[in-house]
């Protein structure tokens, strides 16, 4: 099989296993369990096929029981009976997203404790409820969260701020639920799969404060307009802490996570022959240097047999970031392609090693495209093209790049979102093509 077929095949595999028809129905409550009302909220990219997912499950079960209102992206809705979807902007949040996260508040107000609330949140919700805290305007918090994807912080750190500037994350929304019981389920597309980091944490407590906040902000010279300053600085800002008896009956289940889409990517490269290592599922960092340590270590492998022996493919996931720096004309870039763009620059053509990144919701940074594949030829088609790799790197110019060699990979909206996929692949000695002066030559 061709490397580039498998490596598409691994990464069709890795977003299959994380699939809503798969992953919702086994954490759902028999209705007839439920004295109340059953209603479904939710917010992500991911968001509307998991409640088409939950619908059809219970069609015939206690379905006509059921109400209920989530958000997603843009393009990502999908066909349900009982539960309203509405669309908004992501990643920068719009209008349609302030008033929908409104709206979801008012649904939840005055519920009783034999209510069931169930929550489907995914990868995106955070962008898709921009909910502003006392004082802040959506244009505060578009402005804000420009600022924080430009900046270099980890998505940890960009949530830990937004939960701060918010009404409805950190916690708030199960708050507003209260007492009903929630029961939340969650697509994890952060590293560690830590709840309060998915979309923020719209009902689950947040342990980390209002200087946290401001520590992150300190500390990538984020700029903040005087409300937000003053929301944090007060500690108004406050989100809903562990303990907090309104989320004493929310609870929280993760029913799709990365290592698990890593996993079926590997069974796919075993069946096909090669060794699969797993060499994380929550790796951080500057996504170029992050691209130059993965070629690092598969040309050890290719040449070396260390630390493992070729075939194989080296698998991770993870969400590394893109630092946008002042002065450098801005192309059009994701994380996944800056950080193939540099792993091919590394492998400097190497004859025996092929890669993928992509994102698996299909949108890598704010284009429609998921990442790209690289091979062998790469730099010299490129260089073919009167490209200077590097010169494309510097620019964060990846899609442009990739699309102008016919490598980018276009999925379509994916309805899941388990973060970045990445892969190695390195064939055995004596395979492939041999090393030619073009493939090898010096960067021009």
């Amino acid at each position: 099989m061709n490397p580039k077929t498998l490596l598409r095949r691994m990464f069709d595999a890795a977003i299959a296993s994380a699939q809503p028809a798969l992953c919702v129905p086994r954490f759902l409550p028999d209705l007839a369990e439920v004295r109340g009302r059953v209603i479904v909220i939710g917010a992500g990219k991911a968001s509307a096929a998991m409640a088409k997912a939950l619908e059809d499950h219970w069609r015939g079960r206690g379905l006509e029981r059921v109400e209920g209102y989530v958000v997603t992206r843009y393009g990502y809705d999908a066909p349900c009976e009982r539960i309203e979807i509405a669309l908004a902007a992501h990643p920068v949040p719009d209008a349609a997203g302030e008033a929908a996260a409104r709206r979801m508040l008012q649904r939840v107000t005055g519920l009783s404790a034999d209510d069931l609330v169930i929550c489907l949140i995914s990868g995106g919700g955070s962008a898709l409820l921009p909910l502003p805290g006392p004082g802040l305007t959506l244009q505060d918090k578009q402005d804000i969260n420009r600022a924080l994807l430009a900046s270099g912080a980890t998505i940890g750190e960009m949530n830990t701020v937004r939960r701060h500037l918010s009404a409805i994350k950190g916690g708030r929304l199960a708050a507003a639920c209260h007492p009903a019981r929630v029961l939340t389920l969650l697509i994890s597309d952060v590293p560690g799969d830590r709840p309060m980091d998915i979309a923020s944490g719209p009902t689950v407590a947040d342990p980390t404060t209002c200087e946290d906040a401001l520590a992150i902000v300190r500390r990538f010279g984020i700029p903040l307009p005087h409300a937000a300053q003053d929301l944090l600085h007060s500690g108004r800002g406050e989100s809903v802490k562990p303990g907090d008896r309104r989320l004493a009956q929310a609870r929280t289940e993760i029913i799709a996570a990365p290592q698990l889409a890593l996993e079926a990517a590997a069974a796919v490269a075993r069946a096909a022959g090669y060794t699969a290592h797993i060499l994380g599922d929550s790796i951080e960092g500057e996504a170029r240097e992050v691209g130059k340590v993965l070629a690092g270590i598969a040309l050890q492998v290719a040449e070396r047999g260390q630390p493992f022996a070729p075939p194989c493919v080296l698998l991770c996931g993870g969400e590394t970031t893109v630092t946008l720096r002042e002065g450098v004309p801005r192309g059009r870039g994701g994380r996944n392609v800056e950080c193939l763009l540099a792993q091919a620059i590394a492998l400097d053509g190497h004859p025996r090693v092929y890669g993928i990144g992509a994102d698996t919701d299909g949108v890598d940074g704010a284009e429609e495209i998921a990442g790209a594949l690289i091979g062998p030829d790469t730099l010299a088609r490129a260089w073919a093209l009167g490209m200077r790799p590097r010169d494309e790197l510097a620019g964060n110019n990846g899609h442009g790049f990739f699309q102008r060699l016919g490598d980018s990979l276009v999925t379509g909206p994916t309805n899941t979102n388990v973060n970045d996929f990445r892969a190695l692949l390195i064939e055995p000695i004596g395979a492939g093509a041999p090393a030619t002066e073009d493939l090898r030559a010096p960067h021009p």
